[in-house]
């Protein structure tokens, strides 16, 4: 395989395989919590126009991201 080629791969897989995950595995967790936070995200600004709207929605997405990315974490150091 072409030295190029190989480090491109790399450029891609590095990052994904040091959290004990294919790139398509990383792909599908990162996007979802991308997608997530923009919804969200919209949720908050709704929310600061009409406080009575969406009240935990920013918040608790927040949360439940971060303990998903918790868990990953410690599933990725037991393997």
């Amino acid at each position: 395989m072409n030295l190029n080629l190989r480090r491109l791969i790399k450029l891609f897989t590095h990052h994904p395989e040091s959290n004990g995950e294919t790139y398509f595995q990383h792909f599908r967790c990162a996007s979802s919590y991308g997608l997530r936070m923009i919804f969200s995200g919209l949720g908050a600004i709704i929310h600061s126009v009409f406080p009575f709207l969406f009240e935990t929605a920013a918040s608790d997405c927040a949360k439940k991201i971060n303990e998903e990315i918790d868990r990953r974490s410690q599933n990725s150091l037991i393997r």
